[in-house]
């Protein structure tokens, strides 16, 4: 299932420029370029030179932000990973991901985020025979968590969610608690900035270690940072970034990715 790039150059601009308060005259000034052609580029167009000369103000990597101006890169293709499946809804406008990560030893599963629409993943829960233990949030924003009520009817399945970030009928978890999907090891990351209780969740036992970050971390990009955009910035650094290179990365939005190929990249941490 092929799915573009979240943000294209004026989205990554934008939100580094909301980030760091910073008008486009403001922008024009110190990088020395004029007001029209910063707008031209929050318009959708693009200069290399102009694009090289705002990174250095943003604080972005001028050579990934030229690339995704160009449209010069997007993630490897993640092979399939047994016990790893993403499903991509459609919400308004855009398109949102949930996922589903179960051990194949003990077919004990659990979902993460329900998208717009979760018929998908309950009919694959039913065709592959999985028992869903577990119902684990990244956010609550309402594109990720829209028919959670389904989700856990149907399945029956705990909801848990971080004590930052409270949803009725879900458990709140204390940072640092560890749980366990059949033989699979499952450690929450707080990666807060785009929402106040942001979770990732690294999980290990797979073929590869995998990541679902939400809204924290896009391929080539990042959520907004609506309530803290230096800490979005800090969280996604130490607590994603870290994570071993060849982690899979599951975004909430756009097409999955590796941490080796955001910290070469993303023009916000390349």
């Amino acid at each position: 299932m092929f799915i573009p790039l979240e943000d294209d150059l004026s989205d990554i601009v934008g939100k580094a420029q909301r980030g760091l308060e910073i008008s486009d005259s403001q922008l024009a000034e110190r990088a020395n370029v004029s007001l029209q052609q910063v707008q031209e580029i929050r318009s959708g167009g693009f200069n290399a030179v102009v694009v090289a000369r705002i990174a250095s103000v943003l604080q972005l990597n001028a050579e990934a932000l030229v690339d995704a101006g160009r449209k010069a890169w997007i993630p490897e293709l993640v092979e399939p990973i047994e016990g790893l499946a993403a499903f991509n809804t459609p919400f308004d406008e855009m398109t949102v991901n949930s996922y589903l990560i179960w051990d194949p030893e003990t077919s004990r599963a659990a979902a993460f985020d329900t998208g717009s629409d979760c018929i998908e993943l309950l009919d694959f829960i039913k065709q592959q025979q999985l028992h869903l233990d577990a119902i684990f949030l990244t956010h609550t924003h309402g594109d990720h968590i829209f028919d959670l009520d389904r989700l856990k009817i149907h399945t029956g399945a705990t909801v848990f969610v971080s004590k930052r970030e409270r949803v009725e009928g879900a458990h709140p978890f204390e940072e640092g608690r560890r749980f366990e999907v059949g033989k699979l090891r499952l450690e929450p990351r707080l990666t807060w900035g785009h929402s106040k209780g942001g979770m990732t969740y690294f999980v290990t036992g797979l073929a590869s270690p995998i990541a679902v970050v939400g809204d924290a971390l896009f391929a080539g990009s990042m959520g907004g940072g609506k309530v803290s955009y230096r800490d979005a910035l800090r969280t996604n650094r130490e607590q994603i970034l870290t994570l071993p290179e060849e982690t899979v990365l599951c975004p909430g939005h756009g097409p999955m990715s590796t941490v080796r190929e955001e910290k070469r990249h993303n023009p916000f941490f390349a």
